[in-house]
């Protein structure tokens, strides 16, 4: 071998050696290379405390060859003979991947560079690498940066990515269930808007625990407070909604997309008659312009239509598309789209409210999706993905947004006949064209697998934490762009809070420690809101009437569920009380008719309440 056992390590100082480190450094050197990786020969020592743990799979190596320093990353050690000597030196095998190499500028600062000039000659000297060349290897270059942890490596030195590239290009953050996450997106978070005060945040959060990690950043957006008016939902997202997911009748929806600008154009003109006026004939106006509209108007028109000898063949569909709005506008689960106390352009209140125009101090919303109906959800992220590019691109980038998708799977789908189709293209032009206009996507899934794969591509920052399936870290390995492939082998295998960064926002592959954080900033810690959701008795146990009131939507509120926020009670209550079949979703309740309720905007137009109440009678 090329190493005495009577000198385990080198008897003299290199002039790059660092003070702390052992004159005794245990060396090995080249005796295979290709393109992308090489072989050392080395011992593995006695055992003693400055020869323990100097090769070891995860460790970056340096390999000399003068003027540049080779950096390899260690994937695999082996004794070429398969034995071990307990009171020996034993002869080990390393197998190191060439990462990139260092070399010293002339003021003698290291730089690192991906690319491979020189590749090391057989015989040539291998340590491990010292700390000063290890930070300039996950240097930055003047980007702007933040410290999100620690190198697993080292802990002495910090764990840096570069946040304006990390959110401009997109990222995802990959793991399985239970390795922290939501804790990783939170500290994620909470760093960039420290560094990018101009940047707004729509979560869209499944497990409604994201709120509890932002208390003094957010603002939270549930089943209760949200205003999302029916108008602004496209035909196909409408058509989800009335059908409840299942497939749509196309001769309904073909009805319905007639009905629906005759409606526009009834509460734009009033005195104008609409009866047998196709869409066509509409000044601009179709079934997707987002302008406010009555669901009266529609079922008005459905029924003198019914009435109509040339609609005899269409009167069935006519009488199930009639059924099937009744039915979505009355049930107390869809409050949020048609219980609204007026029809009223409100377009730029709901959308400053969701995405924080001004942002008042809270950039963050946390659109809370558990408490919604299954099958409005994809109707509701279509609208919000849709409407945060329009937003960002009809303000030529001065609005920042950044959309984070928690269980991304669910809305982007692998397979293409799964999900729905308006979420997953109004999500997939966010990832294609967003950065152009300042519209930002992050991703957040534990099954990478299931995931629609050119969503994936366009992030180019991709936080990988410990995957347990196969198939997912192959979508993972398949994602990596540079040589550091080897890295991830470690997938299955990473502790808590550990993660594999790749791709734009980091120097060059990295195996981190994320920061600890607080236990009450944790996604999900305190749930202070949701407390009293569950309601108990006095003897701790779960009050099953309560469970059923709410399962059914229809139970009553009480001040106790807002005891900070008396205006948020007041909405909720008004939004718990049962619909009353003879009003216009959008009205006020006829109880309310003698008195302005409080927080009442200027009422604009009205359907008259006794013309809709004939239309039943």
């Amino acid at each position: 071998m090329f190493v005495e056992r009577a000198e385990i390590g080198e008897s003299t100082n290199q002039e790059r050696r660092d003070g702390s480190q052992s004159d005794t450094r245990v060396l090995g050197r080249v005796v295979q290379c290709d393109g992308a990786r090489a072989t050392l020969s080395a011992y593995a020592g006695d055992g003693t405390p400055a020869t323990r743990g100097l090769w070891t799979v995860g460790r970056m190596v340096s390999i000399n060859l003068g003027t540049i320093r080779t950096v390899g990353l260690v994937y695999r050690i082996e004794t070429p003979v398969q034995t071990w000597t307990e009171d020996g030196i034993n002869q080990i095998n390393v197998h190191v991947e060439l990462i990139g190499e260092v070399r010293d500028t002339e003021d003698g600062k290291p730089v690192f560079d991906r690319g491979i000039t020189s590749y090391p000659h057989i015989g040539a000297i291998a340590h491990r690498i010292r700390s000063r060349d290890l930070e300039a290897v996950y240097d930055l270059s003047g980007r702007r940066a933040l410290t999100v942890g620690t190198l697993s490596q080292d802990e002495s030195i910090e764990a840096r990515i570069a946040i304006d590239d990390t959110l401009n290009r997109h990222f995802a953050v990959v793991g399985t269930t239970g390795v922290g996450k939501s804790t990783a997106v939170s500290l994620l978070l909470r760093k960039a808007i420290a560094a990018r005060p101009d940047l707004r945040v729509l979560i869209l959060d499944p497990h409604n625990e994201f709120s509890s990690a932002f208390p003094e950043h957010a603002i939270r957006v549930n089943s209760h407070t949200l205003d999302l008016p029916f108008w602004l939902f496209r035909l196909e997202e409408l058509v989800e909604v009335l059908y409840r997911g299942r497939d749509p009748i196309p001769e309904e929806v073909d009805l319905l997309r007639d009905l629906v600008p005759l409606a526009k154009q009834s509460y734009r003109t009033p005195s104008n008659g609409t009866l047998m006026r196709r869409s066509s004939d509409i000044n601009g106006i179709t079934a997707d312009t987002p302008v406010p509209y009555r669901m009266a108007d529609v079922i008005k028109t459905i029924d003198d239509r019914m009435g109509m000898l040339e609609t005899k063949n269409d009167r069935p569909f006519y009488r199930s598309l009639r059924i099937r709005i009744e039915a979505a506008v009355s049930d107390p689960r869809y409050r949020f789209m048609f219980a609204s106390r007026i029809i009223d352009d409100n377009i730029h209140e709901t959308i400053g409210t969701i995405f924080r125009v001004p942002h008042q101090g809270k950039p963050i919303t946390c659109f809370e999706l558990a408490g919604l109906p299954s099958e409005v959800v994809n109707s509701v992220c279509s609208v919000l993905g849709r409407l945060a590019f329009d937003l960002a691109m009809n303000s030529h980038g001065r609005l920042k947004l950044l959309v984070l998708c928690e269980e991304a799977h669910r809305y982007m789908p692998a397979d293409p006949r799964l999900g729905f189709a308006p979420t997953r293209h109004a999500l997939s032009r966010i990832a294609k064209e967003g950065r152009k206009y300042g519209c930002f996507l992050g991703v957040v899934t534990q099954r990478p697998g299931e995931l629609d794969p050119t969503v994936l591509s366009q992030c180019s920052t991709v936080f990988a934490m410990r995957l347990a399936n196969e198939l997912d870290q192959d979508i993972i390995r398949s994602a990596i762009a540079d040589s550091s492939a080897s890295t991830l082998t470690f997938l299955s295998s990473m502790g808590q809070r550990e993660a594999i960064a790749f791709g734009e926002g980091v120097a060059t592959t990295m195996r981190l420690k994320f920061e600890h954080q607080e236990k009450a900033l944790l996604p999900g810690s305190g749930r202070p809101h949701d407390e009293d959701d569950f309601a108990a008795g006095d003897d701790g146990e779960v009050d099953i009437v309560t469970l059923v009131e709410n399962l059914r939507s229809v139970g009553p509120h009480s001040a106790a569920h807002y005891p900070a926020e008396p205006d948020r009670f007041a909405a909720a209550s008004r939004l718990g009380a049962p619909v009353d079949t003879y009003r216009q979703a959008g009205e006020r309740s006829p109880a309310s008719h003698g008195e302005p309720q409080p927080g009442d905007r200027p009422l604009r137009r009205r359907f008259d309440d006794e013309s809709f109440r004939r239309l039943y009678e």
